[in-house]
C-alpha cells in the first residue's frame, strides 16, 4: 500500500483506490478544469493490468437535469454557502457530476461496473461532528479562535444539510479495465 499524490505514481499495480481526492483535481483552467480528469483516468488505465480495477470515492453533485428531477432549488442561501465553501474550506475544489466522471473514465477505456451512493450516511456523521464541536466549544476556541470555530461549525452544519437534501452525494465508482 502507498499513500501519495496521483501525479507521483507511475508503477504498474493491480488495484487502485482513490478516496476523497478527486474533488481537488479540476484546476479551474480551460474546459472548466476537467482536462486533468482525462489525464488521471488515462494514466491509471494504462498502469493497470487487463483485469485491473479501480475504486473512486468522491463527493458528487447532480447535473442540471438530475437536480430538476429531484426538485432541488437554487437560492441565495445555497449560493452563499457554496461561495463560503469555495473560499474558506476548499479553495480551488470542484465537485464532479456522475455523468462527467463516467465520460472521462470510459473515454480512457474503463468500464463502469457500479455506482454506489452513500451520501445519506454522511448526514449522521457530519451532525455528530458538529455536535462534538459544539460540546467542546470553549476548548476549540481556546485552541484555534472564535473565527475558526465559527467557520467549521458552519461548514459541518451546512454540509449535513446538503447531503440530507440531495445537493451533494458520495459516489463510489467501481471501474474495471
Amino acid at each position: 500500500m502507498r499513500i501519495q499524490g496521483w501525479e507521483q505514481f507511475d508503477e504498474p499495480v493491480d488495484r487502485i483506490v482513490s478516496l476523497g481526492a478527486f474533488e481537488h483535481f479540476a484546476d479551474g483552467a480551460g474546459d472548466a478544469g476537467y482536462e486533468r480528469y482525462a489525464t488521471f483516468f488515462k494514466k491509471y488505465y494504462d498502469l493497470l493490468p487487463d483485469d485491473g480495477r479501480m475504486l473512486l470515492h468522491t463527493i458528487v453533485v447532480p447535473n442540471a437535469e438530475e437536480g430538476k428531477a429531484m426538485g432541488l432549488k437554487v437560492n441565495m442561501t445555497l449560493l452563499r454557502f457554496i461561495s463560503f465553501i469555495l473560499k474558506e474550506i476548499y479553495p480551488g475544489g470542484k465537485l464532479p457530476q456522475v455523468d462527467l466522471v463516467d465520460k472521462y473514465a470510459t473515454d480512457a477505456g474503463f468500464k463502469i461496473e457500479r455506482h454506489h451512493f452513500i451520501g445519506k450516511n454522511y448526514v449522521p456523521t457530519l451532525t455528530a461532528w458538529g455536535d462534538a464541536l459544539e460540546a467542546h466549544k470553549e476548548e476549540a476556541i481556546a485552541l484555534k479562535g472564535q473565527e475558526t470555530y465559527d467557520i467549521y461549525l458552519k461548514y459541518l452544519r451546512g454540509c449535513s444539510d446538503l447531503f440530507r437534501d440531495g445537493y451533494t452525494n458520495v459516489c463510489q465508482f467501481t471501474m474495471v479495465k
